[in-house]
């Protein structure tokens, strides 16, 4: 088990405030590093991107950093606009 994920579940003990909403807050912020490591990897910068998507700059980059609530059909677009297709797995 990795430092940060010891770190975590010992602060989940310990502070029930750190603990309520982490496990959500957590998997929105992973959806934006996902998106951008996919533009990263595609050899797009966020300008270009949103050209693609025919939006600004601000758009992806408040996509990237704060992906909660974010839209399915909004994540369909990006990944099409990468050259991707979008996969939703209900586990």
């Amino acid at each position: 088990m990795s430092d940060l994920k010891k770190y975590i579940l010992e602060r989940k003990k310990k502070d029930k405030k750190f603990s309520v909403g982490f496990d959500e807050g957590y998997e929105q912020f992973k959806i934006g590093v996902i998106l951008r490591q996919a533009r990263e990897s595609a050899g797009l910068t966020q300008d270009e991107l949103a050209s693609r998507l025919k939006t600004k700059k601000t758009a992806i980059s408040r996509i990237e950093n704060h992906a909660e609530d974010i839209k399915l059909s909004t994540l369909e677009r990006v990944a099409k606009a990468l050259g991707k297709q979008l996969q939703v797995r209900i586990a």
